[in-house]
């Protein structure tokens, strides 16, 4: 039996779907602005693709963001509420060969390790499909910069002795 005649055969008795893989593929990379060391409060952007590689369109396309937490003892699904505005996007049809692609801007709102991912799905069909993860990590943002306060804590105190040093009336002898 020759190999196509083989396949054919197995599909034919495991169902109609059983040879269809999820028709669509997704790209997913960090955008090249991006820091290359984020931190706390910097923005970062994803850059996604989503192909239709099948034969027939894609009908009620809705594709999403998601974000999920790596740190040791700390893994979870993060809410993007607060991360992110732009969550979801969506398209009435997705045509053979034709290809969606989409910014996912995000605002670095905690530290840690974290891997960002894009789901796809489809009103009819019955696969989900994901991106690879994109892992970034977070820094902590100092709360206190001493090139910030330093100039601060030393200059007022300093203008304050000028100044009163400046305003002091002077002694002098007078003559008369």
């Amino acid at each position: 039996m020759k190999l196509s005649a083989f396949v054919l055969a197995v599909g034919l008795l495991l169902g109609p779907h059983a040879l269809h893989a999820a028709p669509l593929s997704i790209e997913l990379q960090p955008a090249a602005a991006n820091p290359a060391a984020p931190q706390m409060g910097d923005n970062l952007t994803f850059h996604s693709v989503i192909h239709n590689d099948g034969a027939g369109p894609v009908d009620g396309l809705i594709a999403w963001i998601s974000l999920v937490q790596v740190d040791k003892g700390k893994e979870q699904p993060v809410d993007l509420e607060d991360w992110s505005a732009h969550k979801a996007v969506t398209a009435a049809a997705l045509l053979p060969g034709k290809a969606i692609e989409t910014d996912w801007p995000m605002r670095l709102i905690k530290a840690g390790h974290y891997r960002v991912a894009i789901s796809a799905a489809s009103r009819t069909g019955t696969h989900l499909t994901t991106s690879a993860f994109v892992d970034f990590t977070v820094r902590q943002k100092p709360v206190v910069e001493s090139r910030r306060v330093l100039p601060v804590a030393f200059g007022i105190p300093l203008l304050l002795c000028v100044a009163l040093l400046w305003r002091r009336p002077r002694r002098g002898t007078s003559s008369g």
